[in-house]
């Protein structure tokens, strides 16, 4: 019985892997159509922090998906940015901006690079003990995740 069980679980992951393999196809072939669309709202990973410096960073998800500014907080992190906040924006938004929090346009720009954002904006606040605040909009293409076997 149990056998038999083992069997029909393999036969159906068969059957899922190929269907999903179907469907990976039509999906590289539509990429492939539409280059540009894809290039526009990838992040840049060639943009680090400069070494030496502390860029402290806010990452507010406006958006309604669950995750983002976790996600948004590892990839800068990996680029040598300081994120010592993460949460959720009190709005929703579609565009991603950085906000210049300490008159610092140049790292904010950085961010915005590293993140291919829509908007940097100056919006000094010395309340907040911060060089920059992110918020996430849901036009922003999180990069993939990287694997940890």
């Amino acid at each position: 019985m149990i056998a038999f069980a083992r069997r029909v679980a393999v036969a159906g992951l068969a059957a899922l892997t190929l269907t999903g393999c179907r469907h990976g196809d039509k999906t590289k072939s539509s990429v492939a159509a539409h280059p540009s669309a894809r290039a526009a709202t990838a992040v840049d990973s060639s943009v680090r922090a400069p070494a030496g410096v502390r860029i402290k960073v806010e990452v507010l998800n406006a958006t309604h998906n669950r995750g983002l500014a976790r996600r948004v907080t590892l990839y800068l992190r990996d680029r040598g940015f300081d994120v010592v906040s993460m949460g959720s924006s009190g709005r929703m938004q579609s565009n991603t901006v950085v906000l210049d929090r300490s008159n610092h346009p140049e790292w904010a720009k950085l961010l915005g690079q590293a993140l291919r954002a829509d908007t940097v904006e100056e919006r000094p606040d010395t309340s907040r003990y911060l060089d920059a605040t992110v918020l996430i909009g849901s036009e922003w293409a999180a990069p993939a995740l990287p694997f940890y076997p």
